[in-house]
């Protein structure tokens, strides 16, 4: 789910209407989860960077929810590991952290809902949002603790990325408690439903897949003669789809012979102007030549499957 800088943010009784509709008024669609979350998100962080949220006790005005006593702590997402998305294919990212809650929050209730996000560019006014379809699910480790495992879903080709937001980003908790209120009601109470949105937790890097190939001709070859290499290294654009040449990359031709299993790096070679790799070698005996790519921060590294060239 993208929200953009330019989407404007919703507040008061509007945005926690709009906010996750709890497992007992959904209407049965786990996507509204991912859509509200992303609609109030915006809201919740406009009303904390004003101090509009208060404590459950505290009085305050009508369209206001309170603080949930809830905190997040040993978030994890994808064990640590960057995570690279292709043009179309979903990606779920596995998330899990520790929920620390008063002796006063159920957790346990049908309409407390909880879990992790991810957010690009500041907390209270991020670039970028990247939720789950469904809640995280929790289990109590005490009477103030749980344990909590969720994933975040990206979907390439409904938009959810562009190509800038390759790179690194933070992760967030989320936990909602409706305490019985129901937004389609006409009596909805939103001073009485609690949030706590807690960020700056790390995340891995996430990336734009990559793709590298290799041909090495002629096939067959005399020994002594030039062997020519060409390849192309590309990577997803998320804003068409497809994959496009990743240019001006340093990328290693690298060779093994028929019988042994180790790789040498033959030379370095730089992608063109629209990713395409193109060098020679001399031929000595049978083996494979292949290209590598190291990687960078928004893209993984790859290798490409060896091209075998017989060597008479």
């Amino acid at each position: 789910m993208r929200i953009r800088a330019t989407v404007a943010a919703v507040t008061g009784a509007l945005a926690l209407s709009a906010f996750v509709v709890p497992a007992a008024h959904a209407a049965d669609s786990s996507s509204s989860y991912r859509a509200d979350v992303a609609k109030v998100l915006k809201a919740a962080h406009s009303a904390s960077a004003k101090g509009a949220f208060r404590t459950a006790t505290a009085t305050a005005a009508d369209d206001e929810p309170y603080a949930l006593n809830v905190s997040f702590s040993n978030v994890k997402v994808n064990g640590g590991k960057a995570f690279a998305v292709g043009t179309t294919n979903h990606v779920a990212v596995p998330v899990t952290y520790t929920l620390t809650h008063g002796t006063e929050v159920k957790i346990t209730a049908a309409d407390f809902l909880t879990g992790p996000y991810l957010y690009k560019g500041s907390f209270t006014d991020p670039d970028n949002m990247l939720f789950g379809v469904d809640p995280a699910k929790c289990t109590a480790t005490s009477s103030t603790t749980a344990s909590c495992k969720g994933n975040i879903d990206v979907y390439p080709a409904e938009g959810d990325l562009i190509n800038s937001d390759a790179g690194a980003w933070k992760a967030a908790g989320l936990a909602i408690a409706y305490n019985g209120q129901n937004p389609d009601s006409p009596t909805f109470d939103i001073s009485k439903v609690g949030v706590a949105d807690q960020g700056g937790f790390t995340s891995p890097n996430v990336q734009r897949y990559s793709r590298l190939t290799v041909n090495a001709a002629p096939e067959p070859v005399k020994k002594g003669k030039t062997v020519t290499v060409t390849g192309k290294l590309s990577r997803a654009n998320w804003e068409t789809n497809k994959y496009a040449g990743y240019t001006g990359q340093s990328v290693q031709l690298q060779f093994r012979k028929k019988n042994s299993s180790t790789y040498t790096t033959v030379k370095t070679v730089k992608t063109d102007g629209t990713g395409n790799l193109k060098t020679t070698t001399t031929a000595s005996v049978d083996g494979y030549y292949r290209y590598s790519f190291a990687g960078t921060s928004t893209t993984p590294a790859v290798k490409a499957t060896g091209d075998f060239v017989d060597v008479k």
